[in-house]
Parts: C-alpha cells; structure tokens; sequence
C-alpha cells in the first residue's frame, strides 16, 4: 500500500480555517471589523519576536499572523456581493510581486538596492494612476511616529520640507537609532511633566503638514 501523499501545509492551514469558520459558533459571528484588534495584536506580537525573541517564538507569532490573514480571507469568502477567497489573494499578490520586479521576471536590470526600488516605484506609480495625492493611500491607523516618517518621505516627493533635520542650536543631532532613541524618550518625558499628548501633538501636526503637501500639489 502506497503511503498517502503529504498535504500542503499551506493548504491545509486554508482547509483547517475553513473548517474553523463553517462549525465553530464564535468564528462564525465574526466580521473583518471584529478582527481588527486581533491583528494588531499580532503584528505587534511579530514584532517582539523579531526584536527580542527566539526562533520558535518568531516561528510561532508569524504562524498567527497566517491565521488572521486566512480568517479575513474565509469570511471574504462568505461575502454574497463580491466574494473571494485565499487562493484569489494569493493570486493577487503574485501578479503584484511579478509586476513590480521586472529585473527577476522581466528585462529590466537591476544591480544595485537604488536600481531595485525605482523600479519598484515606476510599478506602484503606475498601479495607482488614479490617485489624486502622494498622500493617498497611506494607513490612517499607523502608530503616530510610523506614519511621520511615512508622511515625511512623501512630502518630500512633493517637495514640502516637513522639518528641519540639523540642531538649530538644541544641542547635536542623533548619530545613531540609539542616540535617536533617546532623543524621542526625552521628548516624549517632557510631554508628560507638561501634561501634553505626545501622540496627539504628532499627529496633529502630521495633519498640517498633509494640507501643505496637497495644497503643493495642486499649485503644481
């Protein structure tokens, strides 16, 4: 007797969702709103793995990561107006893939990380020619210093100059992530004596710097 082939574990974690999603009462209920919070959870749980855990841990986290991406995928599948499953998605994201690497899978020709990421950003200006903004586009939902530094690299495409990057007089710049990191805790420590929302205050500010780029934009 022949032994029976060995499934994909790709597949049958999709299968096992499936299964998860069909009989089990709670997942049932659930919508992709619902499972917001859960994904942010373990993005960030991902993180720490990266940053402080071991193999197994980072193993683990990223297998939970999987599974939210399989749960939106199953619950997509359900939807009666526009449906579509794992395998769509997986589709998806390799039209993607191939498309904004021509040096792989095309002609183009790449030797250097420079060359790479201008033929990935000719790819993704193209895919989004309807975009009014260099603005759009990007998550509203991101950590306030993760969406600075997102907004930051876009306004300067637009040629709005966020802030300045020298000293100015306040002592000398960070040399390093580390030096930077305790520059953003000192910050963020006189927030807190001055009862401040240093989230908040980023933010808010990050707002005025977005109606600068789209007003540029639209002297252009």
């Amino acid at each position: 007797m022949s032994a029976e082939p060995a499934r994909d574990p790709l597949r049958a974690a999709a299968e096992t969702m499936r299964e998860v999603r069909d009989r089990c009462v709670w997942s049932q209920q659930i919508t992709h709103r619902d499972l917001v919070p859960y994904l942010i959870e373990e993005s960030h749980e991902v993180i720490d793995a990266v940053e402080d855990g071991s193999r197994a841990d980072l193993r683990e986290e990223l297998g939970d990561l999987l599974w939210q991406v399989l749960f939106h995928a199953a619950i997509a599948a359900q939807d009666p107006d526009d449906p579509f499953d794992i395998d769509d998605v997986a589709a998806t994201l390799t039209e993607k893939m191939v498309r904004r690497h021509p040096h792989v899978f095309a002609d183009e020709v790449a030797t250097t990380p420079e060359e790479v990421l201008v033929h990935w950003n000719a790819a993704k200006a193209a895919e989004k020619r309807a975009r009014r903004s260099v603005l759009d586009g990007i998550p509203r939902g991101m950590p306030a210093l993760a969406l600075a530094q997102k907004v930051a690299g876009r306004a300067e495409g637009a040629g709005v100059v966020v802030a300045r990057t020298d000293a100015d007089g306040a002592g000398p710049a960070p040399s390093s992530e580390a030096e930077l990191g305790d520059a953003l805790l000192r910050l963020v420590a006189v927030a807190r004596a001055e009862g401040w929302d240093a989230e908040r205050a980023l933010r808010e500010r990050l707002r005025a710097v977005e109606a600068e780029v789209r007003e540029a934009e639209s002297e252009a």
